[in-house]
Formats: structure tokens, C-alpha cells, sequence
């Protein structure tokens, strides 16, 4: 069994993937970290936590001392400036690390972690790069377009106005437009930059990217070869549907020809807290640990 710690636990990217840290087979929690949780009983994240054989979790302490509790496996979930443990496998969620040439930026489908120090891709960016990482070569850069949409919890747990139902409900918001963060993780890995508006919708849980192309041949049999392998992302032949994969860590990739105009259209659906967040860090920490890939990761199941 692999001692891990889950750092951030209380926001919702470190609650989920504690959720999957708990299913894992190969994963044995020792330090559970919250600065605002310090000091009590793990039930105090989700009364669930202390039923159906996890009442002897142990209880949330600063994320620094959890950090420092001899962990083989940390998540973080927080923005930080960790000094990682050398010789421990860390895997930040957040976007801290995404530009530091001393991590490892892994999206396990297209560029597989390389060290013990991974920083894990945005949601946006996630969806966007399984779209359109496999075209890179044959799509005319200027014309590509990244439409994406997620739902609220996107935005973390922290209360803030942009987030209150009365701003979100019956609404779609465009925001942070030719300025988010993910545009440059996107860029960073095809080579090139990308017009990119992300949306927040009444939802919450969820994303899908549609992205608008030029491409110089078919992109589907591209998206074949490059997810022929995969038991997470599925190339398939009708729209990719959010509601299905919301709850999971899977992906659905899709591609349409637009009659009208011969250009493409590009569609990728996760579910931004899983394949998007906590599954895929849980993804690219079993690559690393040389564990089974698909470990402890929601991919089964007909969901409702």
C-alpha cells in the first residue's frame, strides 16, 4: 500500500479526489490536510466520512504538516508554493506548477508523466488539448476556436459574487474572455496559441469544449489512432453528452465536418472535477507509481 496524503481536502477538487483515494486498492491514506478543517474529525468534510468502514480516518491537520507526514503520494489541492518532498510522488491540482520546467506537466493520454513532481492540466485545458492535440499537424493555427463551457463548481467552493445562484441560474457567463489561464496550458502543449472563451453554465458539474478548426484532412481517424489504447477517452460517432460522464473520470471526443463551410468541428465532454481534476491527478499518480492506470478511477457503471 502506497502513504498517501490528501492536501486541500476541504475544496472540492481535494474532497474528490480523497473520494477516489479511498476507493483505491493500492492507496492507504495516512494525513489528511486542511487549514481551515485543523483539528477535526474527518466527518466534518461529509458525515459520510465516518460510515461505511471509514470511521478510523485520520483527523485534518494544517497542510503543512500534512506535507510533512512521510507520504510516499501527496495531492495538492490548494494554490501553494509547496517545497515537495524529493523523494515522494506530488501531484499539485492546482495551477501553480503548470509552467515550471522543474514538474512534470502530464495529461496521461498525450504527454504521460515524466518525473515524481507532476502538475495536473486545467479542466478547460484538458478538454481542449484531447480535442485538438491529435490534429496539431494538420490544422491551420489561426483558425482555431475553443468554445467551453463548465459548470459552477469549476469555480471552486470558495464563496464569491461572480458564483451566487443569483448570478448563475438562467444564465450563461462568458468571462476572464482573451485572458484565462488555461489558454496558455493549451498553448504550451500544441505549439501554438488559441482563441479561447470559457462560459459558465447553470450547472453543477461538467464541461465540454466545441472546438472550430481548418484542417487539411479528415481529423477523425487522427483522434482514433491517438485514443486507440485508452480506457478513459472514447472516440465515438455521435455528440459527446456531458450529462453521461458527469460523476465519472472519463472523456468523449468527437468530430463533425460542417457542410456548409468544410470546416471542422471539434467536441471533447468530461466532467471538470473528474477527468478534468481529481481522476486524472489519481490517473497520472498510478503511472508514476507504476500502478494499474485505471485504479481507484469512476469509469464503470450506467449512469442516470
Amino acid at each position: 500500500m502506497v502513504r498517501t496524503a490528501v492536501l486541500g481536502a476541504a475544496g472540492f477538487s481535494g474532497q474528490e479526489t480523497l473520494d477516489r483515494v479511498l476507493a483505491h486498492p493500492g492507496l492507504e491514506l495516512v494525513a489528511l490536510g486542511s487549514d481551515s478543517l485543523a483539528g477535526q474529525p474527518a466527518d466534518a468534510l461529509d458525515p459520510r466520512l465516518s460510515r461505511n468502514g471509514h470511521s478510523s480516518l485520520p483527523r485534518f491537520v494544517p497542510n503543512d504538516d500534512a506535507l510533512a507526514a512521510g507520504a510516499e503520494l501527496v495531492f495538492v489541492s490548494y494554490d501553494n508554493e509547496v517545497d515537495p518532498p524529493a523523494d515522494a510522488t506530488v501531484v499539485d491540482l492546482s495551477g501553480s506548477h503548470r509552467f515550471d520546467p522543474s514538474w512534470s506537466y502530464a495529461l496521461p493520454e498525450l504527454q504521460p508523466p515524466a518525473t515524481n513532481h507532476i502538475a495536473n492540466p486545467g479542466c478547460y485545458a484538458t478538454a481542449a488539448l484531447l480535442a485538438l492535440a491529435p490534429l496539431k499537424d494538420v490544422v491551420d493555427p489561426a483558425s482555431v476556436v475553443v468554445d467551453g463551457k463548465s459548470g459552477i463548481s469549476g469555480a471552486g467552493r470558495q464563496p464569491k459574487e461572480s458564483s451566487h445562484a443569483a448570478s448563475v441560474l438562467e444564465n450563461v457567463v462568458p468571462y476572464k474572455v482573451g485572458e484565462h489561464r488555461h489558454a496558455p496550458e493549451m498553448a504550451q502543449l500544441l505549439g501554438f496559441p488559441v482563441t479561447f472563451v470559457p462560459h459558465v453554465v447553470p450547472l453543477r458539474r461538467g464541461l465540454v469544449c466545441t472546438c472550430y478548426v481548418t484542417a487539411s484532412e479528415d481529423p477523425r481517424p487522427l483522434l482514433e489512432d491517438a485514443y486507440a489504447g485508452s480506457h478513459v477517452v472514447e472516440v465515438i460517432d455521435a455528440v459527446p453528452d456531458l450529462a453521461r460522464l458527469q460523476g465519472t473520470d472519463a472523456a468523449e471526443v468527437a468530430a463533425f465536418e460542417d457542410a456548409a463551410t468544410g470546416r471542422w468541428i471539434v467536441i471533447c465532454a468530461i466532467d471538470n472535477l473528474g477527468k478534468g481534476a481529481a481522476g486524472q491527478a489519481v490517473q497520472n499518480a498510478n503511472l508514476a507509481l507504476g500502478l494499474e492506470e485505471t485504479a481507484g478511477l469512476r469509469l464503470t457503471g450506467v449512469l442516470v
